[in-house]
């Protein structure tokens, strides 16, 4: 009677009370799996970065346009022909001479006309009744005339290469030019013991070229004295030094001639 009571409680219990161990070890076997697949797969598919590499720039390069090559020359062929600058350049003709502006020297009024000065007026008013006829006639007061411009002579002087030569001889000033104020010129030149001007070498312009002849002609009739400071010198000893003419105003302007009978 009591074994029957006992089958018939087990048959009606819901859960199983049996002891869990054989679950826990069932769970510990597949973590174990798991990590030891994990750990497989990690080592075949593992991934393998290459190793940073600092890239550094590349080296600066200079390419130079060499008529060596046939299309170098080309090259420098076109440059030629497009430069703009050849377009705007205004070139000389071959045939002209050079020639520098003049230097102009101002000239101020009030050295060739004096002024006059004003009387002041009186400080007293004329109260009078204004007449009623007309004014008189206005006189004209014309100006007087200026007085001629002081003329600066032509000057000439040498260096002091020449003083043991003397004081030299210069032959009378004739000078013309077109120029309005031509620059001072200086000339190279020789002296030999007898006092003659063996060379003349010119070192700038006057800005006219007549001019510039008419002073190496005058300069070359020049003559120094003979004395004893050159009088036991060889006749090879030459005396070099500089000449200088200062120009005035005592050149002349010599006149165009007319061109035909104007209308």
């Amino acid at each position: 009677m009591n074994s029957l009571t006992l089958d018939s409680v087990t048959e009606t219990l819901l859960f199983d009370w049996d002891s869990p161990r054989g679950r826990k070890v069932a769970i510990t076997i597949f973590l174990a799996l798991s990590f030891v697949g994990h750990a497989l797969c990690f080592y075949i598919f593992q991934i393998v970065y290459p190793p940073t590499v600092a890239l550094l720039p590349p080296p600066a390069r200079v390419s130079l346009i060499t008529p060596d090559s046939e299309e170098g020359r080309t090259l420098l062929r076109w440059i030629d022909a497009e430069d703009p600058a050849l377009a705007f350049t205004t070139r000389r003709p071959p045939d002209a001479t050079l020639r520098s502006l003049p230097k102009t020297e101002h000239v101020p009024s009030y050295l060739s006309i004096e002024l006059t000065l004003k009387d002041v007026p009186s400080l007293q008013r004329d109260l009078r009744i204004p007449s009623c006829n007309p004014p008189g006639v206005v006189r004209i007061v014309r100006q007087q005339s200026a007085s001629p411009t002081r003329v600066v002579a032509t000057s000439v002087s040498f260096s002091n290469e020449f003083v043991v030569f003397g004081a030299p001889t210069l032959p009378e000033l004739n000078f013309a030019s077109n120029e309005g104020t031509p620059q001072t010129v200086r000339f190279w030149v020789a002296v030999n013991k007898l006092g003659e001007i063996r060379y003349c070498l010119p070192l700038n312009s006057s800005g006219d070229t007549a001019l510039d002849e008419q002073a190496r002609s005058y300069l070359v009739r020049c003559r120094f004295p003979q004395n004893i400071a050159n009088a036991g010198k060889p006749d090879s000893f030459l005396a070099w030094g500089t000449a200088t003419i200062q120009w005035g105003s005592d050149i002349a302007r010599p006149q165009s001639p007319s061109g035909g009978v104007k209308p």
